[in-house]
């Protein structure tokens, strides 16, 4: 009898893939990569055409014995990596560590892991394609370039242990820049006004917003003007101009890539992106389902694809008309097309078998894993199904000269928001005067002007940073997470009620990335430095040209960068504090959370205090010095040095300046000193 080998990654899928094949096939895991340059060198020889030298992983010499040992007895040896760049990376690396002939080398794939597609898979395996192998070389020779040659200028200019990357680097200049815009930024005054109005026959009243004019839109900038339209329109009469109903529809979300998933999880189940991708594995790799053993309960969840499975899409139609009706059926989901390159050979992120609903399912499941796996059966479904129809109101209202507007709409037909709503979604309550028209009577019975200030642009959270990472084609599904992972970890970003804020370190580093290597850390350059490595999956372009062509600009950055270090030695600067333990003057040392002072007399004193930076200007509560501080996390603000005895602090830099207007102290913003209260608004320069 013939004996088959069946090589996947994760010890998970053994389980889950054993029961689908028979008694003649043998399943084992390679626990993810087994060789890879090593971590003690640069693993790449620029002198030797940029050749990677690759090693067996350590730890990994008893898995690929038994391996090798499992291999020679069988007859064919499937290779059932991830359906990925790394996964077939993985299963060259796994051919060339068991010794097997190309002859020998039967590559499957497979979407999900279900009965029907392993099997099929068994039946159109390939060859490695060694495109998408190179693909994956080239993005991690140029990472482990990048990181090996940049991160010892890191280490002389702050401190040891800091890392640099082609990603992480961008991603962090990313959240720098929203920093500095969020720091320079001037709240400009703007006022609104609500009119209430009462409508003959009807027993709620109408809130109507002003608009403008009758020649169009204003913006009431000031108090002054407020004060002037509202006497104006005291004296007016209110009257509808115009009302116009329609209707507006609202198209059905596409299902989910790995991205979409990531921002919505985040916004509606407050996830991070490594748990959204922890919990999506857990349910790829094959949970435990009352009835059915072990299966996988969704597809493959690194993708930027929103293709679906003819399949997928009639056993979707099946159970819309089954459970909903043949009105709730949506029409062929069209791919999303964007400029760079979508990995169509996957599908978007979808149930596997959508009868196993979230009802069904949830015994199996752990709470977090319902949750998660609720959100993609939803949205697949909503995918698949009609859109939405509102029932729109526009009314103009005219008063004088002035003119003002209520609008409302209630679902006509909920379509596919019967099964799904995203994060973002306004719930539309305007029960609107049925009866209103052009002859209806008004009376103004109060007015309602407010003042309101524009705000800063937001801080990023991790939803909102993927987002923008996809957008400018930096980084790739599978990078996201791990990415902003690294650059929390190494505490260059704190994370704060989901918001993402940079530490004095993440400055530091930032700072020098921008000044001795602006090419690693320009957006644009990076952006196409991902187009050009897709062009290598698509056999365009070779490899080590890209690798090329990159590494000389690279050296001589680190060579300017190095000699520029050698001018200046980095001394540790000495403070006016004295150690209270041994009467030396303390030393300003770089930690993992940025500065601290340290007695320069290690190891015989080991006294450490943390340093508090004075900015040179009284505190405006008590007239004593303002100094940097940083919150728990790690984010930096301006505080009182006699904390907690005294309470001020202040997220931006304050002045020492009164405003003259309400006198408050003033915070300085670019090149303008502007009140530190918002209701004020005083800015000058």
């Amino acid at each position: 009898m013939a004996k088959y080998l069946v090589i996947v990654e994760s010890p998970v899928k053994v389980k889950t893939i054993k029961k689908f094949l028979g008694s003649n096939y043998e399943v084992m895991a390679s626990q993810g990569h087994v060789r890879d340059l090593p971590k003690s060198q640069l693993g790449v020889d620029p002198e030797n055409d940029f050749e990677p030298k690759y090693i067996t992983i350590r730890g990994k010499g008893d898995i690929l014995a038994a391996l090798r040992k499992a291999a020679k007895k069988a007859d064919k040896v499937y290779l059932a990596t991830d359906p990925d760049r790394e996964g077939e990376a993985i299963s060259w690396h796994l051919a060339k560590a068991l010794k097997l002939e190309d002859k020998d080398i039967y590559r499957i794939t497979f979407n999900e892991i279900t009965k029907n597609a392993v099997k099929a898979s068994l039946k159109e395996a390939r060859k490695i394609d060694m495109d998408l192998v190179d693909a994956q070389q080239s993005r991690r020779v140029l990472d482990r370039i990048v990181g090996y040659r940049i991160s010892p200028v890191l280490w002389a200019k702050v401190k040891r242990g800091l890392s640099a990357g082609r990603v992480q680097s961008v991603a962090l200049r990313i959240i720098c820049d929203r920093e500095d815009e969020i720091n320079a930024f001037i709240p400009e005054e703007y006022w609104t006004l609500d009119a209430e109005l009462s409508v003959k026959g009807e027993k709620k009243p109408l809130i109507a917003k002003f608009t403008g004019d009758k020649n169009g839109k204003i913006e009431i900038k000031d108090e002054a003007d407020m004060d002037k339209i509202v006497a104006a329109v005291k004296k007016s009469k209110f009257k509808v101009d115009s009302v116009k109903k329609g209707e507006k529809v609202k198209k059905a979300p596409l299902p989910f890539t790995t991205s979409t998933l990531q921002q919505e999880a985040a916004k509606t189940l407050n996830f991070s992106t490594q748990k959204t991708m922890r919990l999506a594995q857990q349910l790829y790799e094959g949970v435990d389902v009352e009835g059915q053993g072990t299966i996988g309960v969704i597809t493959y969840l690194r993708t930027d694809s929103t293709r679906v499975a003819d399949e997928a899409v009639d056993m979707a139609a099946d159970y819309i008309k089954n459970n909903y009706g043949d009105d709730y059926l949506g029409g062929v989901v069209k791919q999303k097309k964007e400029g760079k390159k979508i990995q169509d050979a996957h599908e978007a992120i979808r149930p596997t078998d959508v009868s196993l609903s979230p009802t069904v399912i949830k015994d199996s499941l752990s709470r977090d894993q319902l949750r998660l796996y609720q959100l993609i059966w939803k949205r697949f479904m909503a995918s698949q199904m009609s859109q939405a129809v509102y029932e729109t109101t526009s009314v103009k209202i005219a008063a004088g000269d002035y003119r003002f507007s209520v609008s409302a709409s209630k679902v006509k037909f909920d379509g596919f928001m019967s099964v799904y709503k995203d994060s973002d979604e306004e719930s539309v309550s305007n029960a609107l005067i049925k009866g209103i028209d052009e002859k209806s009577e008004l009376k103004l019975t109060d007015l309602a002007p407010a003042q309101h200030f524009t705000q800063p642009p937001a801080h990023y959270t991790e939803a909102s940073l993927v987002k923008t990472l996809e957008e400018l084609g930096i980084g790739r599904p599978s990078t996201y997470a791990p990415t902003i992972t690294t650059i929390i970890a190494r505490h260059y970003v704190a994370k704060e009620n989901k918001n993402l804020y940079v530490t004095e370190l993440g400055d530091a580093v930032n700072d020098i990335m921008k000044k001795a290597f602006p090419v690693i850390v320009d957006v644009n350059f990076t952006a196409n430095m991902e187009s050009l490595l897709d062009s290598v999956e698509e056999g365009a372009v070779n490899w080590k040209e890209i690798v090329k062509n990159f590494y000389p600009d690279l050296e001589e950055a680190v060579k300017l960068a190095e000699k520029e270090l050698e001018n200046v030695k980095i001394e540790d600067e000495v403070s006016d504090v004295e150690c209270e333990r041994c009467g030396r003057m303390m030393v300003i040392k770089y930690g993992p959370y940025g500065k601290f002072l340290a007695c320069p007399g290690f190891p015989e004193c080991s006294n450490t205090k943390p340093y508090l930076e004075k900015v040179g200007i009284a505190c405006p509560k008590c007239g004593k010095e303002v100094v940097f501080r940083k919150s728990k996390k790690g984010r930096r603000y301006f505080g009182c040095e006699d904390n907690p005895n005294c309470d001020f602090m202040s997220w931006a830099k304050p002045s020492d300046k009164k405003c003259p207007k309400c006198g408050n102290y003033m915070t300085v913003k670019g090149d303008k000193h502007v009140c530190a209260d918002e209701n004020c608004g005083y800015v000058a320069k």
